[in-house]
């Protein structure tokens, strides 16, 4: 028989097992911010700085102590995590790495066959040379690498070395062993991962069984296909073939929706009954999520557990948004409640809110809109400006 768990239970087990259930203002060192992205899995990286960049708003929402510098020295001193992919590119732990190196395996000719579409035919022209190159001089940057006469276009019209580092990269023979404002510093993938991680291989059963349950760990409860599609590592056919030959080990847990659909089966480790952490009362603080946090990875999941409809649209066209370039969900509690839309404007030295938009039935009472404003204010002291700007017609 399926274990019921009700969906404010379920939201607060998955908000636990995400980092969202403690303090953010305990004190947090270099090792708890290694234990903190070990927990969760990954922090995903992306290049829009509208407030701040994805994986240190990660971070700092469940962590307000979090010290840039520390992720920095884990990265390119101790070499404890390392930037891989995911579903998307992502700083992972070291300590995944030998997983990994299948998915490198299993990339490399479907990114040779797309590429050799997007590219065309010679695309891999420049690979041994770059290889060569920084195997004899050591690390580079793209734009060491640029050819003569080369107009850049996007990431379709890449420089032939450039195309040469990304794929050398996703297939494992490089890695990134630093960034410069925020460009990514290559060199050979044994230069900048332990040995003791670089050198470990593991078989490919032993890997599918570590993807499968480490992903469950991390979801508390989950279906076959969200297994799959948590490390984007193993694919929906093995996740579940896993369920079903580990269903000894697994039991069925029944939830509740959002909207109190239909109950849905997920399945948990044996023993699972979610009260511990079904009693954790997440912090009543508003907190800014990053859109890439690992809370909204899966929008069906979140819409199922929270009732929250989210997308990016920074790739609609601006006539076509519901809301706007890059808005910024709302935590509150246990709650997804809205939305913020925002941008630091760093040579005025201000956070400006443009809008705010609240979920159905959440009121803007002057007690939440002075969460919101604690929240804004401590969200703008470390972004680096001074002072949270509220623009006009901002509450509608």
């Amino acid at each position: 028989m399926a274990i019921l768990i009700s969906n404010e239970a379920a939201r607060r087990i998955f908000l636990a097992r995400q980092g969202l259930s403690a303090s953010p203002s305990r004190a947090m060192s270099k090792a708890d911010l290694l234990k903190l992205i070990t927990d969760i899995g990954f922090v995903q990286v992306d290049s829009i700085a509208t407030v701040e960049r994805a994986h240190h708003q990660i971070i700092f929402s469940r962590n307000q102590t979090y010290k840039r510098q520390h992720l920095t020295e884990l990265l390119e001193k101790d070499r404890a995590l390392f930037e891989h992919w995911t579903h998307d590119a992502s700083i992972l732990p070291a300590t995944f790495y030998p997983y990994w190196k299948h998915r490198f395996r299993r990339r490399e000719p479907i990114i040779q066959e797309r590429w050799r579409n997007w590219h065309g035919e010679g695309f891999d022209s420049a690979f041994e040379e770059t290889y060569r190159r920084i195997a004899e001089n050591g690390p580079v940057m793209s734009r060491d690498m640029k050819a003569e006469g080369h107009q850049s276009g996007g990431w379709w019209n890449w420089h032939p070395s450039k195309t040469a580092l990304e794929y050398l990269w996703h297939t494992g023979k490089l890695a990134v062993a630093g960034r410069v404002n925020f460009q990514k510093v290559y060199d050979l993938a044994e230069r900048v991962i332990p040995a003791e991680h670089h050198d470990l291989d593991v078989h490919h059963d032993d890997f599918v069984d570590w993807a499968c349950r480490e992903a469950l760990t991390r979801l508390g409860f989950a279906t076959s296909g969200e297994i799959s599609a948590f490390f984007d590592i193993v694919t929906p056919q093995e996740s579940k073939q896993w369920v079903s030959d580990h269903r000894d080990e697994l039991c069925e847990v029944s939830l509740a929706s959002s909207d109190g659909a239909k109950e849905r089966i997920s399945y948990a480790f044996e023993g699972f009954t979610g009260e511990a952490e079904a009693g954790i009362e997440p912090p009543n603080r508003i907190r800014v999520l990053s859109p890439f946090d690992p809370l909204l990875r899966n929008r069906a999941r979140t819409e199922r557990l929270f009732g929250f409809y989210y997308r990016i649209e920074v790739f609609v066209p601006e006539p076509k948004r519901q809301y706007g370039y890059y808005v910024f969900p709302l935590l509150e509690g246990d709650r997804l409640i809205g939305r913020i839309d925002m941008k630091a404007e760093r040579k005025v030295g201000t956070l400006d809110v443009k809008r705010l938009w609240l979920e159905k039935g959440v009121r803007p009472s002057s007690g939440r809109l002075a969460k919101l404003d604690a929240e804004l204010n401590r969200l703008a002291k470390f972004t680096g400006v001074e002072s949270v700007r509220y623009l006009d017609e901002w509450l509608g």
